[in-house]
């Protein structure tokens, strides 16, 4: 009977590793047909204006793709004329092992390219503008810009013209998949140039 129930649990195991595999090749097969083509194989995107998603956390990348899909018959939470088309075809078992994928890929940094205006930026980052409601970036993102797994995303080596165009979206209403209108209030309080300074700063983080 122990004979039986080891070879039993051999079975269900080997089964959940091929299941498991299969599931990553299909994730990495999508990634090279759909994705690749704005964001890399690998998730690092060569161009600004698409974010590098390499590293980005499973939990914040699996919502953004549900976020871009249109569910029951409503519009997606998050509006992209090219993402909405891209997840369309997408099941849940696909953004999740899209996610997973590109979770564990190795980011390869962008760089701040106003130095001035990461000097802004850090200022921003770490103490934010308290007089006019801004609050530090730090405190959601972290001192090194690395997020909160499944809360806040990793922003530490980012475009920094996706960031500013993120920013600028929440700002006015275009973005509106944070949770409890966390980005919106504080983008609403932010000018163009602490906008930038901030992303830049952000591109520079490790």
């Amino acid at each position: 009977m122990g004979m039986d129930r080891a070879t039993a649990l051999a079975a269900a195991l080997a089964l959940g590793f091929a299941c498991s595999a299969a599931a990553q090749d299909k994730a990495q097969s999508i990634a090279n047909q759909v994705c690749a083509a704005c964001h890399a194989a690998d998730g690092n995107s060569a161009a600004p204006a698409n974010p590098k998603i390499a590293g980005q956390g499973v939990d914040y990348l699996h919502k953004q793709l549900r976020d871009f899909k249109a569910l029951d018959g409503k519009k997606p939470l998050r509006e992209s004329p090219i993402m909405n088309g891209m997840v369309a075809n997408l099941s849940e078992g696909d953004m999740k092992g899209l996610a997973g994928f590109y979770a564990g890929q190795t980011l390869k940094p962008a760089s701040a390219a106003d130095k001035d205006l990461a000097g802004l930026g850090q200022k921003l980052w770490r103490g934010g503008d308290m007089a006019n409601g801004v609050p530090a970036c730090a405190g959601c993102h972290g001192p090194a810009g690395a997020g909160v797994p499944a809360q806040y995303p990793r922003l530490a080596g980012q475009y920094a013209d996706y960031l500013a165009t993120q920013l600028t979206a929440f700002r006015e209403g275009r973005r509106v998949n944070d949770p409890n209108s966390m980005m919106r209030g504080v983008a609403a309080r932010m000018t163009d140039r602490q906008i930038r300074a901030v992303a830049e700063y952000a591109a520079g983080l490790r």
